[in-house]
């Protein structure tokens, strides 16, 4: 079904065409059907506030299509962006589970579609299906690492230059298509790209246009290229 902002809204998880690409949804039959009938759908526009964190885990969210930040915030108002959620990921995982506030933030950064599970819901849904526990042991792993990359990124990188250096290859890894050199979609604005790797806008600028003369990345339109892999590498293991 078509939606606003150009959606191909998925009404029913048994018929998406990509759900076999996505950890929580490539599930048997029976048991996605389940899941198909808990869950209620919405489209939600840019800006969106999918839950905030310190609140309450009312329950989780399937994203199906569109990108989402997570961003914890300190009492002086400084931002830090933990990650940014691609379709198939499933937010607030981790505060349903543990019945704490969520730690984050999720904010749409570009129009989307999602499915929400009430707590209480994907809790019985848990204990009833052990394949679905499987894959969210699973997600909350990768959760971890994740973290546990940003806290490397953020701590132990010794100059803007490598952290920066890590986030293009991290985007680049992404893309995976093997080459020395790889283009991706641009979503993210300078002091977004600051809130990820600890650092300010105008720093972000400066790197940009540093790494541009230096022939490491280009840009085109809303696209980014990463004109030489093994040289951002160099960058981060010098």
């Amino acid at each position: 079904m078509r939606a606003p902002y150009g959606l191909n809204i998925i009404d029913n998880c048994l018929s998406c065409p990509v759900r076999e690409e996505h950890l929580f949804c490539n599930l048997p039959l029976p048991v996605l059907q389940k899941l198909n009938e808990m869950k209620s759908t919405a489209v939600y526009p840019k800006g969106t506030m999918l839950f905030i964190e310190g609140q309450q885990p009312r329950g989780v969210f399937l994203l199906c299509a569109g990108k989402a930040k997570l961003f914890t915030s300190a009492s002086d108002g400084k931002t830090i962006i933990t990650k940014i959620s691609d379709a198939g990921d499933v937010l607030g995982l981790n505060a349903v589970i543990s019945n704490r506030p969520y730690e984050v933030t999720a904010e749409m950064i570009e129009p989307g579609q999602a499915n929400f599970i009430a707590r209480d819901s994907m809790l019985q849904f848990l204990r009833q299906n052990g394949e679905v526990a499987l894959r969210v042991a699973e997600q909350l792993s990768r959760n971890y690492y994740t973290a546990h990359e940003e806290i490397r990124t953020l701590g132990l990188s010794s100059s803007p230059s490598e952290k920066f250096a890590k986030l293009l290859l991290s985007w680049a890894a992404d893309v995976g298509n093997g080459s020395e050199s790889a283009q991706v979609k641009m979503t993210l604005t300078h002091e977004e790209i600051a809130e990820m790797i600890g650092t300010t806008r105008e720093t972000v600028s400066r790197l940009f246009s540093d790494f541009k003369k230096k022939h490491l990345l280009q840009t085109k339109g809303s696209s980014l290229i990463i004109r030489s892999k093994p040289a951002l590498e160099k960058i981060v293991n010098s």
